[in-house]
């Protein structure tokens, strides 16, 4: 029985291995394969940035002048401009008075240029110079001065180069910088500007230096006159064509020591200047504003256009013989007084005292 028992055990045991043997394992289901990561989407694009705002051109300062207008258009104090012509037949003489020969004079372009400068056209710009940059007129048109209407020749080679011979007042301010371009432009001149004060001016064209001249001294222009170096030209009365004016200021520090702006006249302030023996610079150089300003002194003091008149003065008189934007300066440097044409002034205190 134990023997039966073992074999059926045996053969159930050879059994289950066959059945295991036989079969074959299914394989796995493979797995689903994952879904692919969607891509993230693009981020939006930031926003450009607003470009920084060019910075503002850094406006440069102008500096500070404590020079200023103390007094002002007293009667005595107008400043008159005048242009003559040079005679071609004039006794020219050297700087030593020996006598020039063979001097040319170019009458046709100064009469071209004196027309012009004298027309309604110019005298208008003359006129409204400057008011726009300085709020204020630099030149006022005479009412009865001289006029023309002459027909105005175009320049030829002959006559293109004009010399003028002219008073650094209505160069410092501008005046001719303004003037002259659009005369040349239109005519086709070139205009050579030598510029100083009157009294050089005036001896510059006595050597036969100059075409014309432009300056505002009343006695030198007269004796230039008498002396035979002008003439009248066609169309007018006289030699002396005056056409425009402004005024003489008197300047000096803002603190006005001498106390000139409470002056009853310029001539009070001028006396004033001298019993204190406040600074005073001087042109010195004969000009048509040392020849006023020597005028204003008061008689007794005996100041004329010599330098030596003023020798017993030098602790607060300076006579610089220079031209006006130099004198400026000094004043300015100097804390002192000084006579100037207003339009040079002006010209000089919104440059912040700086003068080309």
């Amino acid at each position: 029985m134990k023997k039966a028992l073992s074999l059926i055990l045996a053969l159930i045991m050879v059994m289950g291995l066959m059945v295991g043997c036989g079969q074959t394992a299914q394989p796995a289901a493979p797995a689903e394969p994952a879904a692919p990561a969607q891509p993230a989407a693009p981020a939006e694009p930031a926003e450009p940035a607003e470009p920084a705002a060019p910075a503002e051109p850094a406006v440069p300062e102008v500096p500070h002048v404590d020079l200023s207008i103390l007094y002002e258009q007293d009667n005595s104090m107008i400043n008159t401009y005048s242009l003559l012509a040079v005679n071609p037949e004039a006794p020219f003489v050297d700087a030593d008075g020996n006598a020039v020969e063979g001097v040319a004079i170019n009458s046709v372009g100064a009469a071209a240029l004196i027309n012009w400068l004298i027309s309604e056209e110019a005298k208008a710009l003359a006129g409204n110079f400057g008011f726009d940059q300085y709020g204020e007129y630099l030149f006022y048109v005479l009412e009865d001065g001289a006029a023309s209407v002459a027909e105005i020749p175009a320049a030829t080679e002959e006559t293109k180069l004009i010399r003028l011979s002219t008073t650094t007042s209505v160069n410092d301010s501008g005046l001719l910088g303004y003037l002259l371009p659009i005369f040349e432009e239109t005519y086709g001149y070139e205009v050579e500007v030598y510029s100083a004060g009157t009294g050089k001016s005036i001896a510059n064209a006595k050597m036969g230096n100059a075409d014309l001249i432009f300056v505002h001294s009343k006695s030198q222009e007269t004796a230039f006159v008498e002396a035979g170096f002008s003439y009248v030209l066609e169309g007018q009365e006289a030699e002396r064509l005056s056409f425009i004016y402004n005024f003489y200021v008197l300047c000096g520090p803002s603190a006005d020591p001498a106390g000139v702006a409470e002056c009853a006249s310029v001539k009070d302030a001028f006396a004033a200047i001298a019993e204190g023996q406040y600074t005073f610079v001087s042109r010195g150089d004969a000009s048509g504003t040392h020849t006023k300003e020597i005028s204003l002194w008061p008689e007794d003091l005996g100041i004329t256009t010599e330098s030596d008149s003023v020798a017993n003065y030098t602790a607060w008189y300076n006579y610089s013989n220079a031209g006006m934007g130099v004198c400026l300066t000094m004043a300015e440097e100097m804390g002192g007084y000084i006579l100037s044409d207003k339009a040079t002034f002006l010209t000089f205190r919104a440059h912040g005292g700086i003068m080309d």
